[in-house]
């Protein structure tokens, strides 16, 4: 049984993980009989956004830990204890949270920096040759963590040509892929997949999450 560890970042697109994509990545990896913890940072969001009207409340704080929580029913961890070399594989769910609170790619783009936490726990399983899985927006998390190691990472957020160019200006090769497919880059055990990056409904979404969750777990027996 594969033991995988699932990252999440809050709980909400706008401010979090985005809700379906970290449930279809739970579902499909329980499927297929996968042992999964789920980790996030025991941090404050960013911001937090009221998801009914799409704006931000500036009066309100939430913590990164305890919102990720509420996807995981209660069954997560505080990433600054994890070891990336206990699990055989690693995803990483989409959601702004992931451009907000894991990094600042929303914001400062190519010149973002990385929580340390989560800069450490990637570089363990990549050194380690741990597959790993990065979904939606997340794919630019992974490129800022590598710029600089000298890596023909090759990953797809599908087909927006904004963040396709800061992925490349941090290093990385972006290639075009549609929402029902993932890419997988063999060399570094990496495999990455749009969603809602371009998915207009959860059908669509799940697709090519369910490829990229069977793809990172078929590298695992590699």
């Amino acid at each position: 049984m594969s033991k995988v560890a699932v990252i999440l970042a809050g709980c909400g697109f706008y401010d979090g993980a985005e809700i379906h994509e970290s449930v279809i990545t739970l579902l499909a990896l329980d499927k297929a009989g996968a042992e999964v913890q789920c980790f996030a940072p025991d941090i404050n969001q960013m911001h937090v956004v009221n998801h009914l009207k799409g704006e931000v409340e500036g009066d309100e704080s939430r913590n990164v830990l305890v919102e990720s929580a509420r996807i995981a029913r209660g069954n997560i961890k505080d990433l600054s204890t994890a070891k990336a070399t206990d699990f055989n594989a690693i995803i990483f769910p989409g959601g702004f949270g992931v451009a907000k609170n894991l990094c600042d790619f929303a914001v400062k783009g190519v010149k973002c920096s990385v929580n340390p936490d989560v800069k450490r726990f990637v570089l363990e399983g990549f050194q380690a040759g741990i597959p790993m899985g990065f979904i939606c927006i997340a794919p630019a998390l992974i490129a800022k963590v590598l710029e600089g190691e000298e890596v023909d990472l090759k990953v797809t957020i599908g087909s927006d040509a904004e963040t396709a160019t800061a992925i490349e200006k941090m290093g990385a090769t972006h290639v075009v892929y549609s929402v029902d497919n993932c890419l997988v880059d063999t060399e570094n055990r990496i495999v990455t997949t749009p969603a809602y990056m371009l998915a207009n409904r959860i059908s669509e979404a799940a697709v090519g999450i369910e490829k990229l969750v069977k793809e990172v777990l078929a590298l695992t027996r590699k």
